[in-house]
């Protein structure tokens, strides 16, 4: 069983989901005149200015943003950077680069199209998200396509965003503080159910003091090391641009992946991080309080450029610079070996961050979970899928893992093929949309 799923997955992440995932990004941002990278200070300023929003919705632009970077900003910019350096040497953080780029235009579309076609349950609330815009925005021999990412979305968040992040904190809290798995699990369990069993706009509200508060504060600890080792940040830069083209780093002693690894683990990971593509992120923008699909995409897009060209790009700096590559450690223990080289006590910083992260994850894919379960069953669904979510929590602290692990990120990627087709399908009215904000003198920029 375990070998079919593993070839399956294989080829579900292989090199032409890679190329589909870039490939869109890239006709995306061309057709955009890559706006989403010429309109960074004025999304900046749309953000500034989003913490109230105006139109329907449920929450402030500002806070959807949060939501989507809850659920973005997790294991990934500390496991999933260390893993990408580990197996493709340190070029691989120059393709996570290159990924974000492109996949803010991605993201940009995702969340136009959210918003554009979005809808409201039965009980008012508002509902948004590649299954939608693929229902309203697509001939209806396109309509499979949507409950099809509403199946595999629904399910996923029950392996990588639950199980395996409860999983995690279990694990690194053991480790550190030799706390029994089970009783992480239970405390978790009351935490999440706190906060989504008060749906959307409990979320929204956690999400939006806590996620810029960690990141904040990881971000900072981040710049701390980098600043206390400035000298070897222009050649650390060197060494991870020159290994993106050669495999091999030009400091530091390691002897490097090939060109092909570097890119491989660099775009999957870049993916997995910021999940550019995925079809996540615009379920939690379409509750928007806005009437401006392109404003909201414009702060969509930010979500990409946070998650991997800052936060991402901090770990994989402290990493290249204390050179902890050669030891052939991988994973969160690699992230955590070169922050406690930096300083005393740098581990509990990255301990403290994976506990964080991974609960906002929870929290923000538990909603893009309902919304899918609604998009199925209508709004009767949600609270026995709340309860459901909550109850695997602990679940995921006892059990093995590795085939959840493998199934869910296999279901990730089936999610992002119906979201990538329709956004090469409606790419020519996102093209429009933004034209005619950005020739409209009646629209305040």
């Amino acid at each position: 069983m375990a070998d079919v799923i593993a070839t399956i997955n294989g080829w579900a992440w292989g090199p032409v989901m890679l190329v589909l995932l870039l490939g869109t990004g890239l006709y995306l941002s061309l057709g955009l005149r890559f706006m989403t990278i010429r309109r960074i200070p004025a999304a900046l300023r749309l953000l500034l200015q989003g913490r109230h929003g105006k139109g329907g919705g449920d929450i402030s632009p500002f806070s959807a943003l949060m939501t989507s970077l809850s659920a973005t900003i997790g294991t990934g910019n500390i496991a999933g950077v260390a893993t990408a350096v580990a197996l493709g040497g340190p070029g691989a953080l120059f393709w996570m680069w290159m990924t974000a780029l492109v996949g803010m235009g991605t993201k940009y579309a995702e969340a136009v199209c959210a918003v554009h076609f979005r809808e409201q349950d039965e009980q008012g609330n508002y509902s948004g998200g590649p299954m939608y815009y693929i229902r309203n925005g697509l001939h209806r021999r396109w309509h499979w396509l949507g409950y099809a990412f509403a199946l595999f979305g629904g399910l996923a968040g029950f392996g990588l965003a639950n199980t395996v992040q409860s999983n995690s904190v279990s694990q690194v809290l053991q480790g550190a503080f030799s706390i029994p798995p089970l009783a992480t699990g239970l405390v978790l369990m009351v935490l999440v159910g706190a906060v989504i069993l008060g749906g959307i706009k409990r979320i929204a509200r956690v999400a939006s003091w806590l996620v810029p508060i960690m990141a904040f504060a990881y971000v900072l600890m981040g710049l701390v090391v980098i600043l206390a080792n400035h000298a070897a940040v222009p050649g650390a830069i060197v060494t991870i641009v020159e290994a993106a083209f050669t495999g091999s780093a030009a400091a530091g002693g390691f002897a490097g992946a090939s060109v092909w690894a570097a890119l491989r683990f660099g775009v999957a990971r870049g993916i997995f991080s910021n999940e550019a593509g995925l079809g996540s992120a615009p379920i939690a923008h379409a509750a928007a309080r806005t009437d401006q699909p392109v404003q909201q995409g414009m702060i969509a897009m930010l979500g990409t450029f946070i998650d991997t060209l800052v936060v991402c790009t901090i770990t994989g700096l402290v990493i290249v610079i204390m050179d902890v590559i050669p030891t052939g450690t991988t994973g969160a223990s690699l992230t955590s070996m070169a922050f406690a080289q930096a300083f005393p006590g740098g581990e509990y910083v990255v301990t403290l961050g994976l506990c964080l992260f991974a609960f906002t994850t929870m929290i923000g894919w538990s909603f893009y979970g309902e919304r899918c379960v609604v998009f199925l069953f209508g709004a009767r669904a949600i609270l026995p899928f709340r309860l459901a979510w909550v109850l695997a929590i602990p679940v995921g602290t006892v059990v093995e893992l590795n085939l959840i692990w493998l199934i869910a990120d296999t279901l990730n990627a089936f999610m992002a093929l119906p979201n990538l087709i329709a956004l090469i399908l409606l790419g020519p009215l996102v093209f429009r949309l933004t034209r005619e904000y950005w020739t409209n003198p009646f629209i305040g920029h």
